[in-house]
């Protein structure tokens, strides 16, 4: 993953409707949810909803897949793994033993 794929990713999640959404879908695990599901459970407005699952969508954090007339929409789970490893793959790269040392007195 390069920056602009995680800045992507992490525009994604940058509203707090969007967020609300995504960890609707982490919970509801690999079976997903219907938009409909969504849109009860959020109480959102059918063209905001819609709005936010493209934004979604677009950051890579879901996938949708149409079965009849419903679209489920699940969390992208590999993303976001790859996505958080992403953040912290450089956890405390710059700090040497002196800063270590310091911490501890």
């Amino acid at each position: 993953m390069n920056i602009e794929n995680a800045s992507l990713g992490f525009a994604a999640i940058g509203s707090p409707q969007r967020l609300s959404v995504l960890l609707m879908l982490v919970k509801a695990g690999r079976l997903g949810m219907s938009v409909g599901q969504i849109q009860e459970e959020s109480g959102m407005a059918p063209s905001t909803l819609a709005h936010h699952l493209r934004m979604l969508a677009d950051g890579a954090l879901i996938t949708q897949r149409r079965d009849g007339r419903t679209v489920i929409n699940r969390a992208n789970f590999d993303h976001l793994e790859t996505l958080g490893s992403y953040l912290l793959r450089e956890c405390c790269a710059n700090e040497t033993i002196e800063t270590k040392k310091g911490d501890a007195a």
